[in-house]
């Protein structure tokens, strides 16, 4: 470990004893209740609050590093699950009706109301990991954010796909989706070691789109390419080269459906970083500080 991650860690540790994230239940006008983590800056002049809008089936608390560390920069962070995931579910997964879609109708609007709340006056930057990055799109608005950082986000058409996950995706969503989520109700991820659990609407949904050259926006129609194409605030966007999920194509395909924002790509290796491996999940670890120190710091420094 040398000087710079030495100095990071001990900011991150000392950020840790004082920084606990506050755990609140927010109910949406579909009548669930979405929960979301807060954790406060302690510095001296806070710059801003940072929603991290998690990727599918990835528990919000897998964030915590990344959110603490955001605090020691001075900002206050959000995280949180949507509907039918971790801390959002209200018994089985199975009961859950929540689809992708209302998750960015319902849960995100939620949200960002709570946070304009609590954050008054302070600037919203979205920073969406994966599915994350596409409620920016499906939203109904995004007037309360000011910019956004999209983390390893792109369509889920399978033939696209990084190569390691092609191989597989086509048996995913041709076979062990339909023979399984019908069936039961949910997608079994946890008993498969797939995935992890997922609402049936969230799953036959995303089947839906991924079987689509143009994803979501060829599934749904006008009213969606519109939706993303109303999007005019500035999305910084970073790809991980060893993505084992999204290609480069599936990255710029779906930004390509911002028509009305400023969109500039950010493409990181993991010897950029020091690292052997960054992925599709994991970076927001505390294992990548570089990678938060040389890329996400000088984005955030940088006013839109």
């Amino acid at each position: 470990m040398n000087a710079i991650e030495n100095g990071v860690s001990a900011q991150h540790k000392q950020a840790a004893t004082h920084s606990e994230g506050q755990v609140q239940k927010l109910v949406t006008e579909a009548g669930h209740f979405v929960a979301i983590t807060v954790f406060h800056s302690q510095t001296a002049c806070v710059k801003g609050v940072c929603i991290i809008a998690s990727a599918t089936g990835v528990a919000q608390h897998l964030y915590q590093d990344f959110a603490i560390w955001l605090t020691v920069q001075g900002y206050h962070a959000v995280t949180f699950d949507y509907d039918g995931i971790g801390l959002s579910t209200d018994g089985h997964v199975k009961q859950c009706k929540s689809d992708v879609l209302s998750w960015a109708s319902n849960d995100c609007p939620v949200v960002l109301d709570a946070v304009e709340q609590q954050f008054s006056g302070l600037e919203c930057i979205w920073i969406g990991h994966s599915v994350g990055g596409h409620m920016l799109g499906m939203m109904p608005d995004t007037k309360q954010i000011s910019r956004a950082i999209t983390v390893a986000v792109g369509t889920g058409t399978w033939w696209y796909n990084s190569p390691s996950t092609k191989r597989v995706s086509w048996f995913l969503w041709y076979f062990l989706v339909p023979m399984t989520v019908p069936l039961l109700g949910y997608f079994p991820g946890n008993k498969l070691n797939v995935l992890c659990d997922l609402p049936k609407g969230v799953m036959m949904q995303w089947r839906r789109w991924c079987l689509k050259d143009g994803y979501a926006v060829e599934g749904e129609g006008q009213w969606l390419k519109e939706r993303f194409g109303s999007v005019s605030l500035p999305i910084y966007s970073l790809a991980f080269s060893d993505d084992e999920m999204m290609s480069l194509k599936n990255v710029d395909m779906l930004h390509a459906q911002f028509t009305g924002a400023s969109v500039t790509r950010h493409v990181i290796e993991p010897k950029d970083i020091g690292q052997k491996r960054i992925g599709h999940i994991g970076w927001h670890r505390e294992r990548y500080q570089q990678l938060w120190e040389h890329v996400f710091a000088p984005i955030l420094s940088t006013k839109g």
